[in-house]
């Protein structure tokens, strides 16, 4: 088994200046986050908080497979609020953070959500990476008609009044990234993922997006989260396109590791087997090796090598804060940016409390992002950039794609029979989350 790649230790500490509970990067000889509950430390700072401040959750895996991604975004959102508090606040008061550990595991991420409203009556919550725990938490968030703020590129199908979704839908990422790989690269595809919801559904809308546009599915196979036993599918890659062709890659966390690196031992390299991930970003790159990497292609929003002085500003100082050795990527913009755009949302609408007020101040907000100039809609999705990029000899992104306008964001999957013709729209109660369009 190929041994997993070895995470950064990370401590929690309350910070005079602005009582938040923050998370950064530490010494290896500081404790790291325990398991699946919050540490002494998070849980005085929270119980102890002065109330005259806006308390806020973060909700992401600090430990388990998927830290190797998640943990950066905390970074991100840490980055968002201290720059929010030194600049005087939201309502003249402090942001409160209280971090808590989804631990990769679903009723983990439910039981901190619910921890979060009720006992520590957050005013929002910014949290999840995997649909899996995004869906293990919509319920509690419907129930207690609360707000959660996600972060990441999903597979759609879903609009919910308790979420607002600041990463791509899949007219913003899979299907522009398909329709690039059938123009440039080939018409037979194979498709790997993690064995959940994300990958799943995305294969569903590819396997149909392939077929009206004329190219051809040749094999489709998923690999449990966290397992790193990739051996078997890479045999079945290389039986389905013996001659190469295109892989599009929907794996997550760890195994992303191991995937790559067999790819590289068995011959098959992005020359005839060129893949295009929708999970792995600069900091996954960094971590898997750029080595097994150089040549292949992930579909995002936003890559580092944005050329934006929203961009500039933003990887300064972030680099600043947590060392220059440190990458940015997609998943990190998205969630830094969400932080901003609740803090305008809240100002607009005069309440922190008041979430029906909040998410109508939601709509049509804008932001000067790293990715360019973004908005948030009334189906609670932003219109965002589209990019393709390519990794290059230093482990970033070299973009060879990107839309000239932001592209504004389909919820419901308009290749996919039984959703084509419907849409969103929250600021009409007639239409809500789900209605015909046609």
């Amino acid at each position: 088994m190929t041994k997993r790649f070895r995470r950064r230790e990370f401590l929690i500490f309350g910070s005079a200046a602005t009582g938040s509970i923050l998370l950064k990067a530490c010494a290896p000889s500081a404790p790291p986050i325990a398991g699946s509950s919050a540490s002494p430390a998070a849980t005085t700072a929270a119980t102890t908080a002065s109330g005259n401040g806006i308390k806020v959750g973060i909700l992401h895996s600090l430990s388990g497979t998927m830290a190797i991604s998640e943990k950066s975004v905390v970074d991100a959102e840490q980055l968002a609020i201290e720059e929010i508090n030194k600049a005087g606040g939201v309502l003249g008061k402090q942001i409160e953070a209280i971090v808590e550990d989804g631990n990769s595991d679903w009723p983990t991420f439910a039981e901190k959500a619910k921890k979060l409203i009720d006992q520590d009556k957050v005013a929002t919550v910014f949290g999840c990476w995997t649909s899996a725990s995004r869906k293990a938490v919509l319920p509690v968030f419907e129930a207690k008609k609360h707000l959660l703020w996600y972060p990441v590129q999903y597979e759609g199908q879903e609009c919910s009044n308790n979420i607002f979704y600041t990463g791509a839908a899949p007219n913003q990422q899979i299907e522009p990234s398909v329709q690039w790989l059938l123009d440039n690269k080939g018409k037979e595809f194979f498709l790997v993922g993690s064995d959940y919801v994300f990958p799943r559904t995305a294969n569903t809308i590819i396997k149909a997006q392939l077929e009206a546009k004329g190219g051809k599915t040749v094999g489709e196979d998923y690999i449990p989260l966290g397992n790193t036993e990739v051996k078997a599918v890479i045999a079945k890659i290389k039986q389905a396109l013996p001659n190469g062709g295109v892989i599009y890659n929907s794996l997550n966390g760890d195994t992303n590791v191991a995937f790559f690196k067999e790819l590289q031992a068995s011959g098959m390299g992005p020359d005839k087997y060129p893949s295009m991930s929708v999970s792995i970003a600069e900091e996954e790159v960094k971590a898997i090796g750029v080595e097994y990497l150089k040549g292949h292609y992930a579909a995002w929003n936003y890559f580092q090598t944005v050329n934006t002085p929203a961009s500039k500003k933003f990887v300064e100082a972030f680099k600043a804060k947590y060392g220059a050795e440190r990458v940015v990527n997609d998943p990190m913009e998205a969630a830094y940016i969400m932080v901003y755009l609740w803090k305008q949302s809240v100002e607009k609408a005069k309440t922190a409390d008041d979430l029906d007020k909040v998410k109508a101040a939601a709509y049509g907000q804008t932001f000067d992002a790293p990715e360019g100039l973004v908005t948030m809609n009334a189906n609670h999705h932003l219109s965002k950039y589209v990019r393709i990029g390519e990794v290059a000899d230093d482990g970033l992104f070299k973009i060879v794609s990107e839309t000239k306008d932001a592209v504004k964001p389909i919820p419901w999957n308009q290749f996919v029979t039984d959703t084509k013709g419907f849409s969103c729209d929250w600021s009409d109660p007639a239409k809500g989350g789900k209605f015909k369009t046609t």
